[in-house]
Formats: C-alpha cells, sequence, structure tokens
C-alpha cells in the first residue's frame, strides 16, 4: 500500500480511539469449535449488521432441521427466514445453500473438522477453494475457529476504513486486509474485528439516521411553501 508508514500511524491512532471509547468493558473473544458453523455464521453476517446476524441465526436453527436441511432448501425458504426479500438477503441466502452444497461434495459429510488437522495455509485455500465462499466467510473462519491471523471485513468496514482516511483511497480489499494483518497483531485480531466492525455499523445507522431526518425536513418545508 502506498505511503504504508503514514496511514499505520493514522490506523494505530484509530485503534487506540476504539478502544477509549469502548471503555473498561472487555471484548469477549468468540471462538467456534466447529468451522462450518463459523463459516455459516460468515455468510450470514457479511451483509447484515452483526446483532441482525445473530437474531437471523436464531430464525435459521428455529425453521431447518439441521444443516443438511439447510443445505437442501430453496433460496425463498431461507430469504424468508430474514423476514425481508431484498438483494442482499437472497445472495445470503444463495451463498449459504450454494457453501454447504460444495462443503459436502468435499467431505461426503457437512463438516469442516479435517481443516483443523491442516497447516492455515491449506486450511485456508481449501476454504477458499469452496463454491461460493466469500473472503469475508472465509477468513472470519480462519479468525475465529481456526486461531489464524486474519482480518474480516465486510464492505461497511471497509467503506468506514476509507472514510477515515486510514487505508489508501485506491487500495482493493485484499491490499487492505494485509495492511491490517501488519498493523495489528494477531494476540489482537479479534479485538480489532469486534470494535472496528461494531464503530462501522453504528456510524452507518447514525449516517442513514441523519439523511431520513434530513429528508423529512425537506418534505416539510416544501409543504409550508
Amino acid at each position: 500500500m502506498k505511503n504504508s508508514k503514514e496511514y499505520a500511524g493514522r490506523l494505530q491512532k484509530l485503534y487506540r480511539g476504539l478502544k477509549l471509547k469502548r471503555g473498561r468493558t472487555k471484548i469477549e473473544t468468540v471462538t467456534y469449535e466447529d468451522p462450518l458453523l463459523a463459516v455459516i455464521y460468515g455468510i450470514v453476517s457479511e451483509q447484515m449488521r452483526d446483532d441482525v446476524a445473530q437474531a437471523a441465526m436464531v430464525g435459521i436453527r428455529d425453521t431447518f432441521i439441521d444443516w443438511n436441511d439447510l443445505r437442501v432448501s430453496r433460496v425463498e425458504e431461507v430469504v424468508e427466514v430474514f423476514g425481508e426479500d431484498t438483494l442482499a438477503t437472497r445472495s445470503t441466502g444463495a451463498a449459504l445453500t450454494m457453501v454447504l452444497r460444495a462443503v459436502f461434495d468435499a467431505y461426503h459429510a457437512l463438516t469442516l473438522q479435517p481443516l483443523k488437522k491442516m497447516g492455515k495455509r491449506p486450511a485456508k485455500q481449501a476454504l477458499e477453494d469452496l463454491h461460493g465462499m466469500s473472503r469475508f466467510a472465509a477468513n472470519y473462519c480462519m479468525l475465529t475457529s481456526l486461531q489464524a491471523h486474519a482480518v474480516p471485513l465486510t464492505a461497511t468496514m471497509v467503506e468506514y476504513l476509507r472514510q477515515q482516511e486510514v487505508v489508501d483511497p485506491q487500495a482493493d480489499e485484499e491490499d487492505i486486509e494485509g495492511f491490517l494483518s501488519r498493523q495489528v497483531a494477531a494476540k489482537n485480531g479479534y479485538e480489532f474485528y469486534a470494535l472496528l466492525r461494531r464503530e462501522s455499523e453504528s456510524a452507518r445507522v447514525t449516517k442513514k439516521k441523519k439523511k431520513k431526518t434530513r429528508r423529512k425536513s425537506s418534505k416539510v418545508a416544501k409543504a409550508k411553501k
């Protein structure tokens, strides 16, 4: 990444600010014994806020008998669990069934436990080779289940980093991930991910509320004329 030294200083400042904002409340590291569950949550949460994704996971567990039932379901059935039919929920539903089918085809069962017996690089490659697997879901699994040094980034997180001018605006997602992994120690990986995700999602919600308020004010002003 160009001007990496300058951006590194900005990133560390941002990281310190996020920790100060969090206060004394400790970030509990999330760890999945089952890599498949990490992948599933990664897929579900990539295009949803973290709190919405958690609720969606409850709905999935309540609706489908098991992961195999989810694998053979129609995308429309999965979308129904999410409560709204949008491009994002359809994309998520399609990714879930696609990846689960790919896992079954690769391992003849719905399991990713064999990844735990591999080295980190082969495991990541195996994840990325699964049809329908996104970069975020693979990295989320590596971080939370396979104890690898990875930085999962949603589109919202990337947008926030660019808005805060802590990464090169021309850098793509792969470059940004590489930059972050060099700047954030492995032991702080999950904390950084959780803080950045929470802040970026909060900033996006605030931005949407402000836009809605401005539109409402504009309509009121026009009505008075």
